[in-house]
């Protein structure tokens, strides 16, 4: 049987992403064989088609770290034939087959059965949902209360920005959101933001002091390098700052005042390594309480013959929201 592929392959330095006919003979060993309903769109499947990424070892791949469909078969006894689920996280799209694909396989140990949220839904959180949850948890996990003044969120027009700032209103705090896209505004707004600013420093060429004026109780940062290196010279005194990402750099340039002074917390976040029963409890409360709150406001589809632009245009930096793959 063949099935429908979107094929990166490597050719004299350059990557192309196109759409093949492969046979299942294509797909890796796994337990889990998933017919794919949809996938997302993420900084680091872009990555995956950009010559020296760094984030794909070998070619040929099927990019798409989350694989959201029906199982089509499987030899583990915690799922079903019709089973809803989703997988993401450790090799996937990376150095394992993934998203981009009508078929997947898994191992069981990475794949998340689904309740009350459909497979549209699942993807649309993904990889981006459960890292912003994961970060909203460290603030929750710092015992702030909104009383206790503005969480800021940087890089806000993103996937992790934008389901951070849905979740973190939710909970009932004063959000200020941070993003170099002023057409984002209406929608960051419309997510629960009590306020829309541009990016940090305002200043790009400004040197940042070891301790800035105190602003913002907590932090999202979802940017890297001068961003987080702002934000915690200028987060309130025991404040937390969960970092997650770098499309600002990889690079920090700081000092310990922030730490030693302020007993600011840097939590770093990381959904890639965690374990299975991680993943299935923090989908379970994305069904409960950690539900975002306006995924549909998010959610721009696209097909498969759609995604190497869309992927260069993640890596442009123009993307808003959540880019969810129709399969």
């Amino acid at each position: 049987m063949t099935f429908t592929a979107m094929v990166a392959r490597e050719n004299d330095g350059a990557v192309t992403l196109t759409r093949e006919e492969v046979g299942e003979n294509f797909l890796p060993d796994g337990d889990v064989t998933i017919r794919v309903e949809y996938s997302s769109i993420n900084y680091k499947d872009a990555l995956a088609v950009t010559p020296r990424g760094g984030v794909v070892r070998d070619y040929p791949i099927i990019p798409g770290i989350d694989i959201a469909g029906v199982v089509e078969r499987s030899s583990s006894d915690d799922f079903a034939v019709g089973d809803a689920v989703i997988a993401h996280g450790h090799d996937i799209g990376t150095a394992r087959h993934g998203g981009y694909a009508e078929l997947a396989r898994v191992s069981a140990d990475q794949v998340v059965k689904l309740g009350t949220l459909s497979t549209r839904e699942a993807a649309a959180i993904g990889t981006a949902g459960f890292t912003a949850a994961m970060s909203v948890q460290a603030i929750l996990n710092g015992g702030y209360r909104p009383s206790d003044g503005p969480i800021l969120v940087t890089g806000a027009s993103g996937g992790v920005g934008t389901v951070s700032i849905d979740l973190l209103s939710k909970f009932g705090f004063e959000v200020v959101a941070s993003s170099g896209k002023a057409e984002a505004a209406e929608l960051l707004t419309g997510l629960g933001a009590s306020s829309v600013i541009g990016r940090l420093p305002e200043d790009p060429e400004a040197k940042i002091r070891p301790l800035g004026k105190q602003q913002w109780s907590a932090a999202v940062d979802c940017v890297g390098g001068r961003t987080l290196a702002y934000v915690l010279s200028s987060v309130n005194y025991g404040g937390t700052v969960a970092a997650s990402g770098l499309t600002g750099g990889a690079g920090l340039d700081t000092t310990v005042m922030p730490f030693i002074l302020r007993g600011v917390t840097l939590a770093g976040i990381d959904s890639v390594q965690k374990n299975i029963d991680f993943r299935r409890d923090l989908w379970h409360r994305l069904e409960a309480e950690f539900r975002p709150q306006h995924l549909d406001r998010l959610i721009h589809e696209i097909g498969l013959d759609d995604l190497p632009e869309t992927l260069q245009t993640i890596l442009a930096g123009r993307a808003i929201g959540r880019g969810v793959v129709k399969i």
